[in-house]
């Protein structure tokens, strides 16, 4: 009796994702409707409201002083610990690698580069964006500052707003904004509300923010996300270029190894030439060559002698010819 293997936990998970359709048939991509442009405004308005609470120096700087008179890593030291490791949550370079090796297998499997395209739109927003009004606005943070109860800004700091707090807002609220069910998207916004809003806070207990730095920073990360479907029409465009770049390239990669692997078709076929014969050549060159004798085979003693007639030798009157017997030397007495 054959049984099923026992399947465990992590290989139901995979089956469950090989199950997963290689090219959805419909995904949602997000426009920029009447109430998510209401909702931009609103949120475009706080973030100018806090910058100007800040610099006119109200109630929202004296809460900032108070907070860190307070010192919560002395009154709450025994969190320390967790806190400095839930703090990287909100390091762009953790963070950017987690989400995109998510966000690559997603494309791989869907062959689509959206996913990838989104987030790498949304951190150079986030980049331009928080950047430009961190060293625009100059403020110095609670380990810096230099008179009590000032806003410390224009004194070339890079704290307003937090960039950590921004960071998790775009980093993991992407995963929201990429989900592809309603269901999953408020599971996956509530998430990273709550993960930036705790590294926010992580940061003001370690003392190296304000509170009004992390409400910025919260908000300038919420602008970045409610204003992405506005780049969706060139995240779309990019993606073709590059499907189009792939296939052309592709394309011709095939047709060189065809053609180095394949002789051409077309190709006029080789003319082979016979050699003529020897006798044939002997007759219509006007000389005989070299390497044939001039005439028939005959003896050594019936050629025709090269040499001039007569001989070169000079006479011998005592020379015989070869064969005949000399005769008899007459003896002459001395």
């Amino acid at each position: 009796m054959r049984t099923e293997p026992k399947l465990t936990r992590l290989d139901r998970v995979f089956a469950r994702l090989d199950r997963e359709p290689e090219r959805p048939a419909h995904i949602d991509v997000p426009k920029m409707s009447r109430h998510r442009i209401v909702l931009f405004a609103a949120t475009l308005s706080f973030y100018g409201a806090i910058v100007w609470a800040v610099v006119i120096t109200s109630w929202l700087v004296r809460l900032d002083w108070q907070v860190m008179f307070f010192r919560p890593y002395q009154q709450w030291s025994e969190i320390h610990w967790f806190v400095d490791y839930y703090v990287v949550l909100g390091q762009r370079g953790p963070t950017a690698v987690m989400v995109a090796a998510w966000l690559g297998w997603r494309s791989w499997r869907q062959h689509t580069l959206r996913p990838l395209l989104a987030l790498g739109v949304s951190l150079l927003l986030l980049n331009i964006t928080v950047g430009a009004a961190k060293y625009g606005m100059g403020r110095l943070g609670p380990h810096y500052a230099t008179s009590i109860g000032s806003n410390e800004m224009w004194l070339g700091g890079d704290i307003f707003p937090s960039g950590h707090t921004a960071n998790a807002v775009v980093t993991w609220g992407i995963l929201a904004y990429l989900a592809s069910s309603a269901r999953a998207q408020r599971w996956l916004s509530a998430v990273s509300a709550v993960t930036s809003l705790g590294v926010g806070m992580a940061t003001v207990y370690l003392g190296t923010h304000w509170l009004s730095d992390v409400l910025l920073g919260w908000t300038a990360g919420l602008l970045i996300l409610l204003g992405l479907p506005w780049f969706e029409p060139l995240i779309a465009r990019a993606e073709a270029w590059i499907f189009d770049l792939r296939d052309r390239l592709r394309d011709r990669l095939r047709a060189r190894r065809r053609g180095a692997s394949a002789a051409p078709v077309d190709a006029p076929p080789v003319r082979v030439t016979p050699l003529p014969d020897r006798d044939d050549v002997a007759a219509r060159s006007p000389r005989a060559p070299v390497h044939l004798a001039p005439g028939p085979h005959t003896t050594r003693s019936e050629r025709t002698p090269i040499t001039p007639a007569g001989s070169r030798r000079p006479p011998h009157t005592e020379r015989h010819p070869r064969g005949s017997t000399p005769s008899a030397r007459p003896l002459t007495g001395g």
